[in-house]
């Protein structure tokens, strides 16, 4: 873009260029409200008209049962974690017992992968091997 001496126009041209200014600035903030309503939320971050507070693109979306109950009740890993499951849990049960599909497979590889941490001065620290934290 050209540079423009500011001080070697007069006034009407400035104001002209004051007006085409507007224009662009009024343009581009409408274009970034249409980008904002297409996500779902209005200026200010506050949730668009009829955007709804919480509204999930899964909602709605059957999933298959990541768990199966020993009694064939059933849970896809979505939303409150049910009361048999809990139950289990507190008898001393692991959640990768009752998965099941690939479900299964991921718990089994993240269960694999998990780090030991240990507490250090109220922060968690992971275990580096060969050495002792204490």
């Amino acid at each position: 873009m050209a540079a423009i001496n500011l001080k070697s126009m007069d006034v009407e041209e400035l104001l002209a260029l004051r007006g085409e200014i507007d224009e662009a600035l009024a343009e581009r903030a409408d274009d970034l409200r249409k980008q904002l309503a297409r996500l779902g939320q209005s200026v200010g971050g506050r949730p668009a008209k009829g955007a709804g507070r919480g509204a999930s693109a899964l909602k709605g979306v059957k999933v298959p049962p990541r768990y199966v109950g020993p009694n064939g009740e059933t849970w896809a890993g979505r939303g409150a974690r049910p009361k048999w499951l809990a139950a289990l849990l507190d008898e001393g049960h692991s959640i990768e017992e009752f998965a099941v599909g690939e479900a299964a497979e991921e718990e089994r590889r993240v269960a694999a992968a998990a780090v030991p941490v240990a507490k250090k001065r109220g922060r968690a620290v992971a275990k580096k091997p060969g050495r002792k934290n204490g």
